[in-house]
């Protein structure tokens, strides 16, 4: 994949691999501690918060067709948990390893004879700019991969109430009555006659309404 923009090397996630130079074999390893740029792993789900510390440790090698260079990121992430919704934040390592390639050499190293249009690139491939590599599309989609897809707080949450919503880690005996829809009914109707010989005893009743009549005749 052609650069389309010059990399800069003040950029914390631009490597610089002049010191390891060309020789096959060669080695080089680096450690880095980088602020973590935005959108740091699966939007609105979980990710690493902008700024936040991303360490690196990386082992650069001099190969035949570019420098193949291998890592693992550190960083703590922070979401919600898909279960109970309270806020989560979680520890994430990830491993990668990438080959940047030499621009003026093919897919067996060897040094081309012609320079191809960026077109003719092979569009997969990553290449080294002036001795220079960027990091972070490689690092962004190692985190993306190492993130659980539905974060939770704990393996076993059992979530929230479905009737109230409570959060049931909070009150492990949390519970509501369940009322068979069969009897509701029976039971409103039991309700309705118990308020009748309520009201009979009290005298309210239409029995009572109608000897008080007859009492006044």
């Amino acid at each position: 994949m052609a650069s389309n923009a010059r990399l800069d090397h003040r950029n914390p996630f631009v490597f610089d691999t002049h010191e390891l130079g060309r020789r096959p074999g060669a080695l080089q390893r680096l450690t880095r501690t980088v602020d973590a740029p935005r959108d740091f792993g699966l939007q609105g789900v979980i990710e690493v918060p902008e700024g936040a510390p991303v360490e690196l440790d990386l082992r650069l090698e001099s190969v035949m067709e570019g420098v193949l260079v291998t890592g693992t990121a550190r960083a703590q992430a922070e979401g919600e948990c898909v279960r109970c919704l309270e806020p989560l934040q979680l520890d994430v390592e990830a491993d990668f390893q990438e080959m940047f390639s030499y621009p003026d050499a093919d897919d067996r190293g060897r040094v081309k004879a012609e320079p191809v249009d960026d077109a003719e690139e092979d569009e997969d491939r990553l290449l080294l700019e002036d001795g220079l590599f960027d990091l972070e599309p490689v690092l962004r989609d190692a985190v993306v991969l190492a993130l659980p897809m539905q974060p939770v707080c704990q393996e076993d949450c059992p979530g929230l109430c479905s009737e109230c919503g409570a959060r049931l880690a909070d009150d492990p005996d949390h519970h509501h009555d369940a009322v068979d829809i069969r009897w509701a009914a029976l039971q409103g109707l039991a309700g309705t006659m118990s308020d009748g010989e309520k009201d009979e005893m009290s005298g309210d009743g239409p029995e009572s309404a109608r000897a008080a009549e007859k009492q006044e005749k």
